[in-house]
């Protein structure tokens, strides 16, 4: 014990710098994701300049993002200079950049950007495909997203962005959008002036003076009206950047839009109005964040809680008819009705030496046991916290960077668990540092390899999506000096742990398994679908919000739907396994994982599913490949997450059964 503590020191050791170095950067990318700019009021006076910004051009067609500046649009003067970006950001593959576009606290005016030079061929081609393939420009001020509203079949629909271009219903022509209309929702504010006096010792006092008060306003909404129009290039370039125009109505016919073919200039301008709003700062996300559907999720809750009555009533079922009262009164029956009970109720007893008997492949299931641990620890935290609002959607990336950062320091939890389960099995601690190697590395390798799969196809793409190089090793870093080392911190400190011992003793020989009707996988697959109708009807929206370009903030229901999801893996795997022991069958182990874990298995199929029949205007193999990468990556984490639940509650379950019976 005493060199594997010494083994231990020289881990860590060896790992200092590393430690000291990931901890900056980790600092860096969590501040990045609390402290964007934009992420607190802003207060503008009269004339004041502000810029808008740009993010990556995104589609729903092939959810391939592009970089803003890849086609010939406007640069600023002073150069393209990138936002700060955080760890979320860039594994999402936004990109966002300054632009052009200025305006003026309350002034409304209609301004001239630049021309183009004449459009070459590759240029036209371009602007065709991604107008084609329905790209958004995805414009932000004060870190509030450009939207824009459609009349579709007489209900307004509202979107983020504004598309690249147009192409009618012949495809003859398409025609760029070159002119945006901006709309600014602005609210007056108002604070008192405040000063502040100093009172010796005693400390500072603050006094506020009502007589004087300052006021600005805060930018609480940001429209657009996209135009394509056609102007003559011989009298646009003679005018220079932020030069005054002309206000114009977007035209209606065809022959008045600005339509992309080789050699043709294209001119944009842009028009900007203030209208004052009774919308306040803190509610200016609300027109991004209505809740559609709130009627569905109610059903989907409703749905599981009956889900949850009926298995809870068969586990009562188990608990106090069948268990609990043969154990009361096992020992007070004569011998002829201990026989026909031993025969109709108590197969599970006939199995008392073999119940415990170590499974096959005891030490992958120790990993994914472990590894689940840590994934639904990073899940049930980070979903705590953005029901409670401490994740703002006004942080770009800040979710998807919590929850990474949850996820490497869970690695002590991981191995913890790992290790225990391990010495628990085996009743000795020897292997528990490559019990808690495999367990860092099996889901952390399984992501590294789907997401260099298909971070080579976007970079075959070209795509702002893909990772970059220097964010592998970043990655690499944290991996490798964070998770690892506290993996096997925690594997340590569970074979300091109490051991678990068994209630009863295994036999030498294994016991027969009496031959069945049909196999028991058929009846643990089968059991995912109680665990899978609990979440499928959250599923389909989280789907939505992430591949048809929506925000997902209904975290409180997603938060119930968890704790539902828990218990019902629970109950399942509860059930089954004590049918399992039932029919003599001691092999429990891997069913009691599987029997709630198969649901990931139907969320792949409905993965699948979704993508047919309802992402229809998703196109493309690669789209098809990225989505298909993306949808196993979230299966297996949901395999290893649900499994754990069910493997777990099923050991208790049979840990304490065996326990309360009396062995002659």
């Amino acid at each position: 014990m005493k060199a594997g503590i010494f083994a231990t020191m020289r881990i860590m050791g060896k790992s200092l710098i590393c430690w000291i170095c990931v901890f900056v950067i980790g600092f860096v990318q969590i501040s990045n994701a609390f402290y964007l700019p934009g992420s607190y009021m802003h207060t503008y006076s009269n004339g004041d300049r502000i810029f808008a910004k740009v993010n990556s051009l995104t589609s729903i067609e092939t959810e391939l993002p592009f970089s803003y500046y890849s086609l010939p649009y406007c640069q600023p003067l002073g150069g393209i200079k990138k936002s700060a970006e955080n760890l979320g950001e860039l594994l999402m593959g936004d990109q966002i950049d300054n632009s052009p576009y200025l305006f003026r606290m309350n002034v409304n005016q209609s301004i001239y950007l630049c021309t183009t030079a004449p459009l070459n061929e590759h240029e036209v081609k371009l602007l065709k495909q991604r107008t084609r393939d329905l790209y958004q420009v995805n414009m932000i001020l004060d870190n509030l997203p450009v939207m824009r509203f459609a009349s579709q079949n007489g209900i307004k629909i509202q979107w983020t962005g504004f598309p690249i271009g147009y192409t009618p219903t012949d495809g003859s022509v398409d025609y760029i959008i070159n002119h945006l209309k901006f709309r600014v929702l602005v609210h007056e504010y108002e604070g008192n002036d405040v000063e502040i006096i100093g009172t010796g010792e005693e400390g500072m006092g603050v006094i506020e003076r009502d007589s004087k008060k300052e006021s600005g306003f805060e930018i609480v909404g940001f429209h657009v009206v996209p135009c394509s129009v056609k102007r003559d290039p011989e009298v646009m370039t003679k005018l220079h950047m932020y030069d005054n125009v002309s206000s114009i109505n977007c035209p209606a016919e065809l022959d008045k839009y600005q339509p992309i073919k080789e050699q043709e200039r294209i001119s944009f301008t842009y028009e900007v109005e203030f209208v004052k709003s009774d919308i306040r700062w803190p509610s200016r996300w609300d027109a991004y964040l209505k809740m559609e559907g709130s009627r569905v999720h109610w059903f989907s809750i409703l749905n599981s809680l009956m889900v949850i009555f009926f298995l809870a009533g068969i586990v009562f079922v188990i608990f106090l008819r069948t268990v609990r009262r043969d154990l009361a009164r096992y020992e007070e029956l004569d011998k002829e009705t201990q026989a026909q009970m031993n025969e109709e109720l108590s197969g599970w007893k006939l199995v008392v030496g073999d119940v415990f008997r170590e499974p096959c492949c005891s030490r992958l299931l120790c990993v994914m046991v472990g590894d689940g641990v840590q994934i639904l620890g990073m899940a049930a935290v980070t979903i705590v916290f953005a029901a409670l609002g401490f994740m703002s959607p006004a942080s770009r990336g800040m979710l998807l960077t919590g929850m990474i950062i949850l996820y490497l320091f869970l690695g002590i939890a991981s191995g913890y668990v790992s290790v225990r389960l391990w010495r628990t099995m085996k009743g000795t601690s020897e292997g528990w540092r490559s019990i808690s190697w495999f367990a860092a590395c099996f889901f952390p390798g399984i992501a590294f390899t789907i997401l260099t799969a298909l971070n080579f196809v976007l970079w075959g793409s070209k795509s702002t999506g893909a990772i970059p190089i220097y964010l592998y090793f970043e990655l690499f870093f944290l991996w490798f000096c964070i998770s690892v080392p506290l993996t096997l911190i925690g594997g340590f400190m569970g074979t300091k742990a109490e051991q678990i011992e068994y209630p009863v003793r295994t036999n030498q020989i294994p016991r027969e398994i009496p031959a069945r009707k049909y196999p028991s996988w058929l009846l643990v697959l089968g059991a995912g679908t109680l665990p899978f109708g609990t979440l499928f009807i959250e599923l389909f929206f989280i789907l939505s919000s992430i591949w048809l370009g929506r925000f997902y903030y209904v975290f409180g229901f997603l938060l119930v739907v968890l704790l539902l999801l828990t218990i019902v893996c629970a109950e399942v795997s509860v059930v089954l396994t004590y049918m399992h022991l039932c029919v003599e069958d001691w092999r429990w182990w891997w069913k009691a994982f599987y029997a709630s874990g198969s649901v990931s298995l139907y969320v792949f199929l409905y993965s699948i599913n979704y993508l047919v029949f309802d992402l229809q205007s998703l196109s493309g193999p690669i789209s098809a490949v990225l989505y298909i990468g993306y949808s196993l990556l979230m299966a297996i984490a949901i395999m290893l997450a649900t499994g754990t639940i069910g493997f777990l509650v099923s050991f208790y379950f049979v840990h304490y059964l065996f326990s309360s019976v009396k062995i002659d």
